[in-house]
Protein backbone atom coordinates (compact mmCIF):
# COMPACT_ATOMS: atom_id res chain seq x y z
CA UNK A 1 0.00 0.00 0.00
CA UNK A 2 0.97 3.78 -0.90
CA UNK A 3 2.63 5.70 1.72
CA UNK A 4 0.12 8.67 3.06
CA UNK A 5 0.56 11.71 1.71
CA UNK A 6 2.11 14.11 4.27
CA UNK A 7 2.21 17.96 4.28
CA UNK A 8 5.89 19.01 3.65
CA UNK A 9 5.53 21.55 6.58
CA UNK A 10 9.30 23.54 6.69
CA UNK A 11 8.50 23.97 2.78
CA UNK A 12 4.81 25.50 3.52
CA UNK A 13 6.20 27.76 6.26
CA UNK A 14 8.86 28.96 3.61
CA UNK A 15 6.23 30.30 1.53
CA UNK A 16 4.15 31.45 4.00
CA UNK A 17 7.03 33.82 4.51
CA UNK A 18 5.56 35.91 1.10
CA UNK A 19 2.11 36.26 2.71
CA UNK A 20 3.26 37.13 6.30
CA UNK A 21 5.25 40.40 3.87
CA UNK A 22 2.27 41.36 2.75
CA UNK A 23 0.18 40.61 6.16
CA UNK A 24 3.13 43.26 7.96
CA UNK A 25 2.68 45.49 5.37
CA UNK A 26 -1.26 46.17 5.45
CA UNK A 27 -1.63 45.58 8.87
CA UNK A 28 1.04 49.05 8.90
CA UNK A 29 -0.77 50.48 5.64
CA UNK A 30 -4.35 50.65 7.40
CA UNK A 31 -3.83 52.96 10.72
CA UNK A 32 -0.89 54.60 9.53
CA UNK A 33 -1.65 55.86 5.90
CA UNK A 34 -5.25 56.75 7.52
CA UNK A 35 -3.71 59.01 9.85
CA UNK A 36 -1.55 60.84 7.17
CA UNK A 37 -4.75 61.02 4.87
CA UNK A 38 -6.31 63.11 8.13
CA UNK A 39 -3.46 65.42 8.36
CA UNK A 40 -2.96 66.20 5.17
CA UNK A 41 -6.77 66.28 4.00
CA UNK A 42 -7.63 68.73 7.21
CA UNK A 43 -4.85 71.63 5.85
CA UNK A 44 -6.86 70.99 2.23
CA UNK A 45 -9.14 74.24 1.81
CA UNK A 46 -10.71 72.55 -1.44
CA UNK A 47 -11.72 69.75 1.05
CA UNK A 48 -12.87 71.94 3.35
CA UNK A 49 -15.31 73.48 0.59
CA UNK A 50 -16.41 70.68 -0.78
CA UNK A 51 -17.09 69.14 2.97
CA UNK A 52 -19.24 72.49 3.17
CA UNK A 53 -21.04 71.76 0.03
CA UNK A 54 -21.73 68.15 0.45
CA UNK A 55 -22.67 68.30 3.83
CA UNK A 56 -25.61 71.07 2.76
CA UNK A 57 -26.40 68.70 -0.72
CA UNK A 58 -26.49 65.36 0.78
CA UNK A 59 -27.39 65.39 4.37
CA UNK A 60 -27.23 61.74 4.46
CA UNK A 61 -23.15 61.49 3.94
CA UNK A 62 -23.12 63.13 7.44
CA UNK A 63 -25.29 60.69 9.39
CA UNK A 64 -23.26 57.95 7.45
CA UNK A 65 -19.86 59.19 8.46
CA UNK A 66 -21.02 59.34 12.01
CA UNK A 67 -22.48 55.69 11.78
CA UNK A 68 -19.00 54.76 10.72
CA UNK A 69 -17.49 56.37 13.22
CA UNK A 70 -16.58 59.40 11.92
CA UNK A 71 -15.74 62.60 14.53
CA UNK A 72 -18.16 64.95 12.35
CA UNK A 73 -18.33 68.37 13.97
CA UNK A 74 -19.27 71.66 13.57
CA UNK A 75 -17.51 74.72 13.04
CA UNK A 76 -18.70 77.95 12.23
CA UNK A 77 -21.86 76.41 10.74
CA UNK A 78 -19.49 73.95 8.16
CA UNK A 79 -19.41 70.80 8.78
CA UNK A 80 -15.96 68.30 8.20
CA UNK A 81 -16.47 64.70 5.79
CA UNK A 82 -13.16 64.58 6.33
CA UNK A 83 -12.80 61.27 8.06
CA UNK A 84 -15.28 60.36 5.05
CA UNK A 85 -12.84 61.40 2.55
CA UNK A 86 -10.17 59.41 4.24
CA UNK A 87 -12.51 56.29 4.59
CA UNK A 88 -12.87 56.45 0.71
CA UNK A 89 -9.28 56.18 -0.14
CA UNK A 90 -8.73 53.86 2.56
CA UNK A 91 -10.59 51.51 0.28
CA UNK A 92 -8.53 52.07 -2.74
CA UNK A 93 -6.56 48.77 -1.78
CA UNK A 94 -9.61 46.54 -2.14
CA UNK A 95 -10.50 48.08 -5.29
CA UNK A 96 -7.65 47.53 -6.51
CA UNK A 97 -7.54 44.17 -5.77
CA UNK A 98 -11.10 43.40 -7.28
CA UNK A 99 -9.87 45.50 -10.01
CA UNK A 100 -6.16 43.28 -10.74
CA UNK A 101 -5.52 40.26 -8.50
CA UNK A 102 -7.67 38.66 -10.88
CA UNK A 103 -5.87 40.12 -14.18
CA UNK A 104 -2.22 39.15 -12.05
CA UNK A 105 -2.98 35.94 -11.12
CA UNK A 106 -4.22 34.92 -14.68
CA UNK A 107 -1.19 36.55 -16.24
CA UNK A 108 0.99 34.15 -13.99
CA UNK A 109 -0.78 31.08 -14.75
CA UNK A 110 0.57 31.87 -18.42
CA UNK A 111 3.90 33.06 -17.16
CA UNK A 112 6.90 30.22 -18.21
CA UNK A 113 10.43 31.33 -16.79
CA UNK A 114 13.44 29.30 -15.20
CA UNK A 115 12.03 30.64 -11.83
CA UNK A 116 8.55 29.11 -12.51
CA UNK A 117 5.44 30.69 -12.81
CA UNK A 118 5.21 33.16 -9.34
CA UNK A 119 8.39 34.12 -8.23
CA UNK A 120 8.97 36.17 -11.22
CA UNK A 121 6.25 38.89 -10.08
CA UNK A 122 7.40 38.73 -6.18
CA UNK A 123 10.99 39.35 -7.13
CA UNK A 124 10.00 42.21 -9.40
CA UNK A 125 6.84 43.71 -6.84
CA UNK A 126 8.07 43.06 -4.08
CA UNK A 127 10.90 45.66 -4.27
CA UNK A 128 8.99 48.40 -5.37
CA UNK A 129 6.49 47.81 -2.59
CA UNK A 130 9.07 48.08 -0.27
CA UNK A 131 10.77 51.32 -1.95
CA UNK A 132 7.03 52.59 -2.15
CA UNK A 133 6.35 52.02 1.22
CA UNK A 134 9.53 53.66 2.44
CA UNK A 135 8.68 57.04 1.25
CA UNK A 136 4.67 57.08 1.64
CA UNK A 137 5.17 58.89 5.12
CA UNK A 138 7.78 61.17 3.10
CA UNK A 139 5.26 62.79 1.29
CA UNK A 140 4.57 66.29 2.26
CA UNK A 141 2.19 67.21 0.00
CA UNK A 142 -1.32 65.76 -0.54
CA UNK A 143 -0.94 65.15 -4.10
CA UNK A 144 2.23 63.53 -3.36
CA UNK A 145 0.82 60.92 -0.87
CA UNK A 146 -2.06 60.31 -3.00
CA UNK A 147 0.74 59.44 -6.23
CA UNK A 148 2.65 57.03 -4.01
CA UNK A 149 -0.51 55.57 -2.12
CA UNK A 150 -2.28 54.66 -5.30
CA UNK A 151 1.55 53.40 -6.73
CA UNK A 152 1.30 50.94 -3.33
CA UNK A 153 -1.81 49.49 -3.29
CA UNK A 154 -1.42 49.27 -7.60
CA UNK A 155 1.95 47.37 -7.27
CA UNK A 156 0.75 45.40 -4.37
CA UNK A 157 -2.09 44.15 -5.92
CA UNK A 158 0.50 42.53 -9.06
CA UNK A 159 1.92 40.18 -6.26
CA UNK A 160 -0.60 39.07 -3.90
CA UNK A 161 -2.15 36.79 -6.03
CA UNK A 162 0.59 35.07 -7.51
CA UNK A 163 2.22 34.92 -3.95
CA UNK A 164 -1.09 33.00 -2.75
CA UNK A 165 -0.61 30.60 -5.34
CA UNK A 166 2.35 29.23 -4.41
CA UNK A 167 1.37 27.18 -1.98
CA UNK A 168 -1.48 25.29 -3.69
CA UNK A 169 1.32 24.76 -6.68
CA UNK A 170 3.71 23.55 -4.61
CA UNK A 171 1.22 21.23 -2.08
CA UNK A 172 -0.62 18.37 -3.36
CA UNK A 173 -4.32 19.12 -3.78
CA UNK A 174 -5.57 17.01 -0.62
CA UNK A 175 -3.53 18.75 1.39
CA UNK A 176 -4.16 22.19 0.70
CA UNK A 177 -6.54 22.78 3.37
CA UNK A 178 -3.53 21.65 5.99
CA UNK A 179 -1.33 24.24 3.82
CA UNK A 180 -3.27 26.62 3.85
CA UNK A 181 -3.73 26.66 7.54
CA UNK A 182 0.15 27.37 7.83
CA UNK A 183 -0.30 30.12 5.62
CA UNK A 184 -3.18 32.21 7.38
CA UNK A 185 -1.32 31.31 10.34
CA UNK A 186 2.12 32.64 9.55
CA UNK A 187 0.08 35.94 7.98
CA UNK A 188 -2.08 36.39 11.52
CA UNK A 189 1.50 36.61 12.97
CA UNK A 190 2.63 38.97 10.57
CA UNK A 191 -0.66 41.14 10.95
CA UNK A 192 -0.10 40.96 15.01
CA UNK A 193 3.72 42.51 14.89
CA UNK A 194 2.58 44.67 12.07
CA UNK A 195 -0.01 45.98 14.07
CA UNK A 196 2.24 46.31 17.34
CA UNK A 197 5.00 47.84 15.17
CA UNK A 198 4.69 50.78 16.46
CA UNK A 199 4.49 50.29 20.22
CA UNK A 200 6.89 47.96 19.78
CA UNK A 201 9.51 50.67 18.19
CA UNK A 202 8.51 53.21 20.96
CA UNK A 203 9.75 50.82 23.52
CA UNK A 204 12.89 50.09 22.28
CA UNK A 205 13.87 53.25 20.99
CA UNK A 206 12.51 55.46 23.09
CA UNK A 207 10.12 57.29 20.04
CA UNK A 208 7.72 59.96 21.60
CA UNK A 209 4.16 58.28 19.63
CA UNK A 210 2.21 61.27 20.30
CA UNK A 211 4.94 63.34 17.77
CA UNK A 212 4.69 60.47 15.53
CA UNK A 213 8.91 60.20 15.91
CA UNK A 214 8.18 56.03 15.27
CA UNK A 215 5.99 56.70 12.00
CA UNK A 216 9.07 56.47 9.15
CA UNK A 217 10.76 53.87 11.10
CA UNK A 218 7.36 51.96 11.19
CA UNK A 219 7.40 51.93 7.12
CA UNK A 220 11.03 50.92 7.29
CA UNK A 221 10.12 48.19 9.23
CA UNK A 222 7.59 46.77 7.50
CA UNK A 223 10.00 47.37 4.00
CA UNK A 224 12.80 44.89 5.04
CA UNK A 225 10.34 42.45 5.86
CA UNK A 226 9.13 42.54 2.75
CA UNK A 227 12.46 42.32 1.56
CA UNK A 228 13.36 39.54 3.70
CA UNK A 229 10.28 37.74 2.83
CA UNK A 230 11.27 37.94 -1.36
CA UNK A 231 14.84 36.80 -0.16
CA UNK A 232 13.30 33.35 2.11
CA UNK A 233 11.22 32.76 -1.89
CA UNK A 234 14.26 33.28 -3.61
CA UNK A 235 16.89 31.13 -1.81
CA UNK A 236 14.83 28.38 0.16
CA UNK A 237 11.36 27.94 -2.03
CA UNK A 238 11.97 26.60 -5.66
CA UNK A 239 9.37 26.60 -7.90
CA UNK A 240 9.93 24.36 -10.98
CA UNK A 241 10.97 25.36 -14.63
CA UNK A 242 7.71 25.85 -16.23
CA UNK A 243 9.30 26.30 -19.26
CA UNK A 244 10.60 22.58 -19.70
CA UNK A 245 7.31 20.56 -20.09
CA UNK A 246 6.74 23.23 -23.38
CA UNK A 247 10.11 22.53 -24.25
CA UNK A 248 9.35 18.91 -24.31
CA UNK A 249 6.18 19.06 -26.15
CA UNK A 250 7.98 21.49 -28.67
CA UNK A 251 11.02 18.39 -29.36
CA UNK A 252 8.46 15.44 -29.31
CA UNK A 253 5.91 16.94 -31.70
CA UNK A 254 6.78 19.59 -32.87
CA UNK A 255 6.37 23.60 -32.10
CA UNK A 256 2.77 24.05 -33.79
CA UNK A 257 1.17 21.08 -32.77
CA UNK A 258 2.23 21.52 -29.55
CA UNK A 259 0.68 25.16 -29.66
CA UNK A 260 -2.22 23.63 -30.96
CA UNK A 261 -2.60 21.18 -28.76
CA UNK A 262 -2.42 23.44 -25.96
CA UNK A 263 -5.20 25.88 -27.22
CA UNK A 264 -7.51 22.59 -27.23
CA UNK A 265 -5.87 21.58 -23.78
CA UNK A 266 -7.20 25.40 -22.66
CA UNK A 267 -10.92 24.18 -24.43
CA UNK A 268 -11.04 21.24 -23.07
CA UNK A 269 -10.38 23.04 -19.48
CA UNK A 270 -13.61 24.73 -19.32
CA UNK A 271 -16.04 24.26 -16.43
CA UNK A 272 -19.42 22.28 -16.97
CA UNK A 273 -22.38 23.89 -16.31
CA UNK A 274 -22.43 21.99 -12.61
CA UNK A 275 -18.87 23.42 -11.64
CA UNK A 276 -19.38 27.11 -12.93
CA UNK A 277 -22.60 26.86 -10.77
CA UNK A 278 -20.81 25.91 -7.78
CA UNK A 279 -17.92 28.59 -8.08
CA UNK A 280 -20.73 31.40 -8.50
CA UNK A 281 -22.45 29.94 -5.13
CA UNK A 282 -18.77 30.11 -3.68
CA UNK A 283 -17.53 33.38 -4.87
CA UNK A 284 -20.91 34.84 -3.07
CA UNK A 285 -20.37 32.79 -0.14
CA UNK A 286 -17.12 34.61 0.55
CA UNK A 287 -18.64 37.87 -0.06
CA UNK A 288 -20.70 37.41 2.60
CA UNK A 289 -18.60 35.48 4.98
CA UNK A 290 -16.42 38.50 4.40
CA UNK A 291 -18.88 41.47 4.39
CA UNK A 292 -19.80 39.67 8.03
CA UNK A 293 -16.18 39.17 9.19
CA UNK A 294 -14.83 42.44 7.99
CA UNK A 295 -17.87 44.60 9.67
CA UNK A 296 -17.09 42.57 12.77
CA UNK A 297 -13.57 43.72 12.57
CA UNK A 298 -14.43 47.54 11.50
CA UNK A 299 -17.01 48.26 13.98
CA UNK A 300 -16.45 46.44 17.20
CA UNK A 301 -14.33 49.18 18.71
CA UNK A 302 -17.73 51.61 18.09
CA UNK A 303 -19.49 48.87 19.53
CA UNK A 304 -17.61 48.26 22.81
CA UNK A 305 -17.77 51.79 23.24
CA UNK A 306 -21.46 52.40 22.86
CA UNK A 307 -22.94 49.31 24.27
CA UNK A 308 -20.41 47.47 25.92
CA UNK A 309 -19.03 51.03 27.73
CA UNK A 310 -15.24 50.07 26.83
CA UNK A 311 -12.46 51.86 25.89
CA UNK A 312 -10.90 51.34 22.60
CA UNK A 313 -8.12 49.65 24.58
CA UNK A 314 -10.19 47.03 25.65
CA UNK A 315 -11.73 46.71 22.49
CA UNK A 316 -8.20 46.07 21.35
CA UNK A 317 -7.94 43.30 23.32
CA UNK A 318 -11.39 41.93 22.69
CA UNK A 319 -10.59 41.67 19.30
CA UNK A 320 -7.07 40.48 20.01
CA UNK A 321 -8.96 37.20 21.64
CA UNK A 322 -10.90 37.00 19.13
CA UNK A 323 -7.32 37.05 16.65
CA UNK A 324 -5.60 34.89 18.90
CA UNK A 325 -8.39 32.09 18.78
CA UNK A 326 -8.51 32.26 14.93
CA UNK A 327 -4.59 31.75 15.05
CA UNK A 328 -5.04 28.85 17.45
CA UNK A 329 -7.51 27.19 15.11
CA UNK A 330 -5.78 27.54 11.92
CA UNK A 331 -4.01 23.70 12.15
CA UNK A 332 -6.62 21.77 13.39
CA UNK A 333 -9.22 23.34 10.34
CA UNK A 334 -6.87 22.03 7.78
CA UNK A 335 -6.61 19.22 9.65
CA UNK A 336 -10.67 19.01 9.73
CA UNK A 337 -11.32 19.67 6.15
CA UNK A 338 -8.86 17.45 4.71
CA UNK A 339 -10.50 14.61 7.24
CA UNK A 340 -14.09 15.33 7.18
CA UNK A 341 -14.17 17.46 4.10
CA UNK A 342 -13.83 21.06 3.15
CA UNK A 343 -17.58 22.17 2.60
CA UNK A 344 -18.64 20.19 6.11
CA UNK A 345 -15.85 22.00 7.84
CA UNK A 346 -17.11 25.50 6.57
CA UNK A 347 -20.45 24.53 7.32
CA UNK A 348 -19.93 24.25 10.74
CA UNK A 349 -17.75 27.75 10.90
CA UNK A 350 -21.00 29.26 10.03
CA UNK A 351 -23.42 27.40 12.00
CA UNK A 352 -21.47 28.24 15.02
CA UNK A 353 -21.21 32.12 13.70
CA UNK A 354 -24.52 32.41 13.54
CA UNK A 355 -25.50 30.34 16.80
CA UNK A 356 -23.20 32.22 19.28
CA UNK A 357 -23.60 35.94 17.38
CA UNK A 358 -27.57 35.03 17.35
CA UNK A 359 -27.69 34.26 21.02
CA UNK A 360 -25.63 37.31 21.84
CA UNK A 361 -28.07 39.33 20.42
CA UNK A 362 -31.59 37.82 21.61
CA UNK A 363 -30.00 37.96 25.23
CA UNK A 364 -27.95 40.35 25.47
CA UNK A 365 -26.03 39.53 28.50
CA UNK A 366 -22.65 41.25 28.71
CA UNK A 367 -20.68 37.78 29.42
CA UNK A 368 -21.75 36.34 26.50
CA UNK A 369 -19.69 38.37 24.08
CA UNK A 370 -16.05 36.54 25.30
CA UNK A 371 -17.54 32.88 24.25
CA UNK A 372 -19.49 35.01 20.96
CA UNK A 373 -15.95 36.82 20.14
CA UNK A 374 -13.54 32.92 21.06
CA UNK A 375 -16.12 30.25 18.77
CA UNK A 376 -16.18 33.41 16.08
CA UNK A 377 -12.64 33.08 16.04
CA UNK A 378 -12.27 29.45 15.84
CA UNK A 379 -15.55 29.93 13.21
CA UNK A 380 -13.84 32.44 10.84
CA UNK A 381 -10.85 30.25 10.65
CA UNK A 382 -12.72 26.76 9.61
CA UNK A 383 -14.47 29.00 6.83
CA UNK A 384 -11.03 30.58 5.56
CA UNK A 385 -8.89 27.86 5.81
CA UNK A 386 -11.38 25.84 3.85
CA UNK A 387 -12.27 28.42 1.05
CA UNK A 388 -9.30 29.15 -0.75
CA UNK A 389 -8.55 25.11 -1.63
CA UNK A 390 -12.01 24.82 -2.05
CA UNK A 391 -12.44 27.35 -5.08
CA UNK A 392 -9.00 26.20 -6.01
CA UNK A 393 -10.40 22.24 -6.73
CA UNK A 394 -13.11 23.84 -9.25
CA UNK A 395 -10.49 25.58 -11.07
CA UNK A 396 -8.01 22.60 -11.45
CA UNK A 397 -4.19 22.55 -11.19
CA UNK A 398 -3.65 24.94 -14.45
CA UNK A 399 -5.34 28.04 -13.40
CA UNK A 400 -4.23 28.31 -9.69
CA UNK A 401 -3.50 31.74 -10.22
CA UNK A 402 -6.49 32.30 -12.35
CA UNK A 403 -9.05 31.12 -9.22
CA UNK A 404 -6.53 32.75 -6.51
CA UNK A 405 -7.86 36.26 -8.58
CA UNK A 406 -11.59 34.98 -8.40
CA UNK A 407 -11.50 34.02 -4.95
CA UNK A 408 -9.50 37.89 -4.15
CA UNK A 409 -12.20 39.58 -5.91
CA UNK A 410 -14.99 37.92 -3.94
CA UNK A 411 -13.41 38.99 -0.44
CA UNK A 412 -12.47 42.42 -1.89
CA UNK A 413 -15.71 42.92 -2.90
CA UNK A 414 -17.22 42.57 0.45
CA UNK A 415 -14.69 44.69 1.83
CA UNK A 416 -15.42 47.63 -0.20
CA UNK A 417 -19.26 46.96 0.36
CA UNK A 418 -19.49 45.77 3.99
CA UNK A 419 -18.64 49.07 5.70
CA UNK A 420 -21.07 51.45 3.19
CA UNK A 421 -23.75 49.06 3.62
CA UNK A 422 -23.13 48.76 7.60
CA UNK A 423 -23.05 52.31 8.27
CA UNK A 424 -26.85 52.84 6.15
CA UNK A 425 -28.08 49.87 8.31
CA UNK A 426 -26.00 51.52 11.82
CA UNK A 427 -28.07 54.89 10.20
CA UNK A 428 -31.45 53.65 10.38
CA UNK A 429 -31.09 51.70 13.58
CA UNK A 430 -29.63 54.04 15.60
CA UNK A 431 -27.46 51.80 17.49
CA UNK A 432 -24.52 49.08 17.08
CA UNK A 433 -26.19 46.56 18.59
CA UNK A 434 -28.05 46.19 14.91
CA UNK A 435 -23.63 44.90 14.44
CA UNK A 436 -24.90 41.42 16.06
CA UNK A 437 -28.29 40.99 13.63
CA UNK A 438 -26.51 42.61 10.46
CA UNK A 439 -23.58 39.72 10.89
CA UNK A 440 -25.85 36.35 11.56
CA UNK A 441 -27.91 37.07 8.17
CA UNK A 442 -24.27 37.86 6.46
CA UNK A 443 -23.68 34.54 7.77
CA UNK A 444 -26.98 32.74 7.10
CA UNK A 445 -26.65 33.95 3.60
CA UNK A 446 -23.38 32.92 3.38
CA UNK A 447 -25.02 29.55 4.42
CA UNK A 448 -27.44 29.11 2.11
CA UNK A 449 -24.90 29.40 -0.70
CA UNK A 450 -22.43 27.35 0.59
CA UNK A 451 -25.21 24.46 0.46
CA UNK A 452 -25.21 24.60 -3.39
CA UNK A 453 -22.08 24.36 -3.66
CA UNK A 454 -21.50 20.79 -5.25
CA UNK A 455 -18.01 20.76 -6.53
CA UNK A 456 -14.33 21.27 -5.34
CA UNK A 457 -13.96 18.99 -2.45
CA UNK A 458 -11.04 16.80 -1.40
CA UNK A 459 -10.90 13.39 -2.37
CA UNK A 460 -11.98 11.78 1.63
CA UNK A 461 -9.18 9.76 2.55
CA UNK A 462 -11.12 6.36 3.14
CA UNK A 463 -11.43 6.41 -0.62
CA UNK A 464 -7.66 7.21 -1.23
CA UNK A 465 -6.86 3.93 1.05
CA UNK A 466 -9.70 1.66 -1.05
CA UNK A 467 -7.97 2.98 -4.20
CA UNK A 468 -4.97 2.25 -3.31
CA UNK A 469 -5.79 -1.48 -1.81
CA UNK A 470 -7.64 -2.49 -5.04
CA UNK A 471 -4.86 -1.10 -6.56
CA UNK A 472 -2.60 -3.52 -4.55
Amino acid sequence: MAEKMKLDIKKTLLIGFGFMATSIAWAIYDPYVSKLLNEKLMDSAFITDLSLNLSQRIPFLLKLAEAQGDDIKAAGGAFTLVPFFVGVIMTFDNIFGVIFQPLFGRISDRTHTRFGKRRPFIFVAAPISAALFILIPRMSTLPALMLVVILFVFVMSAWRAPVVALMPDLTPPKLRSEGNAIINLTGGIGGLIGMFAGTLLCLIFGFDSKLNEERPYVFIMGAIVMILGTLVLAFFVKEPDSRLQARAEYAEIGEEEAKAKEREKLKAMKLSKGERRSLIFMLVTLFFVFAGTNTIQTFFALFAAEILDKTTQQATLMMGVFGLSSMAAAIPAGKLGTKYGRKNIITVGLLSFILMFGVYAVFQYMWLIWPALIVGGIAGMFITVNTLPLVLEIGGVERVGTFTGYYYTATFSAQVAAPIAYGVVRVLTGTYMSLFVFCPIAFALALLCVLQVKHGEAIPEELIKEAEMQGD
